[in-house]
């Protein structure tokens, strides 16, 4: 028995691998538990199925804005040094409609300013001359981003764990105070990390009313594109949405939508046709060197949250000190390093208490 403290982290998907990763580094011996890992794809196992990238939303909201401050500055670390982890830099441009200029847009937030609060911390930022935007957009802006592709980063991330020390077992929960008895050293666990997200709404012991499904549709393309784009909105409806990213290693995610609280997994074929209608209005240079190419069809969950993502400290009867880490939304990515950094945090404030 070493006298590092025990921690148990529920969930592996990118929240929780990467809370576990950052709690390894401070000596933590950390066991995940979780019912799905890297490999597996199920409609409840949200990380496999985003897109993935670093595109800011957060609008006055220091905390939200300070999470994707450090991880812009984590992901351009890894571009640097590690390219094995399936993340590259990309130039994303942003247009914007008139109509939507004075619209309020939880999804959207600060990315429909002219300048952004990440204006100053993101490479080569840009506003765009009206004069050059495609016909129906009055203002455009562009930085230097990153885009990640999931396939790769998720087993990359998992493997860091590993090299760190961290054991994984797969199970499924029923209630969040059997998490204390998991811990891979066969004792107690001093402290539970809940990283369940979509089920925390669903997990004994939590039950977070407050969590919701943000439903997204993309279709996987062979085609490349020239940068990452997303535009303010759409003629088709207010949950729909139009974005596109070119992936590490080859692919392009066409996307997309956002339909609060619709928990279904099944490809709608007809948004299918308008996503792709819209992508190549925006991006006729998909079809620049082939017709699209269809890889497949994806829905996935995104795991969100009534009053933004829940990064806390509680102690629970029956547990003892756990903090949690869900709720991020689409922000799960670009968010994961500061609200993991944070979740380090916390964990050294409940060991002083």
């Amino acid at each position: 028995m070493t006298n590092a403290k025990k921690i148990v982290v529920i969930g592996a998907g990118v929240a929780g691998l990467t809370s576990a990763l950052q709690l390894s580094k401070k000596g933590y011996d950390v066991t995940i538990v979780a019912k799905f890992m890297p490999g597996d794809y199920d409609i409840e196992y949200t990380s496999p199925w985003a897109g993935a990238n670093w595109m800011s939303f957060v609008k006055d909201n220091q905390r939200l804005a300070n999470y994707d401050r450090i991880t812009y500055g984590v992901f351009q670390r890894l571009v640097r040094e590690c390219p094995d982890a399936g993340i590259w830099p990309q130039r994303c441009i942003t247009y914007v409609r008139p109509e939507d200029l004075d619209k309020q847009s939880d999804l959207l937030g600060g990315l429909l300013d002219a300048r952004p609060w990440f204006a100053d911390l993101v490479g080569n930022f840009t506003m765009l001359d009206p004069s050059t935007l495609p016909k129906g957009y009055c203002q455009g802006i562009a930085y230097d981003s990153v885009c990640i592709n999931v396939q790769v980063y998720l087993p990359w991330l998992q493997s860091q764990c590993f090299a760190n020390g961290v054991k994984l077992k797969v199970i499924t929960l029923k209630h969040i105070k059997e998490a204390v008895n998991l811990h891979a050293s066969g004792y107690k666990a001093d402290l539970i990390v809940n990283c369940t997200g979509l089920l925390a709404s669903k997990l004994g012991g939590v039950m977070d009313s407050k969590i919701y499904p943000g439903r997204g549709q993309t279709v996987l393309v062979r085609n490349h594109a020239p940068a990452m784009y997303n535009v303010s909105g759409t003629t088709d409806g207010e949950d729909e949405l139009t974005y596109i990213m070119s992936r590490p290693g080859g692919g392009t995610i066409l996307g997309g939508c956002y339909q609060k609280g619709n928990w279904n997994g099944a490809v709608d074929p007809n948004l299918a046709e308008r996503i792709i209608r819209r992508s190549l209005e925006l991006c006729p240079e998909l079809e620049k060197d082939f017709p699209l190419d269809i890889v497949r069809h994806n829905v996935g969950l995104r795991p969100s949250r009534e009053g933004g993502p829940r990064v806390e400290l509680e102690d629970l009867d029956g547990v003892g000190k756990v903090v949690h880490n869900y709720g991020a939304g689409g922000a799960g990515y670009q968010s994961s390093y500061g609200m993991a950094d944070h979740v380090v945090e916390l964990v050294g404030r409940a060991f002083k208490e």
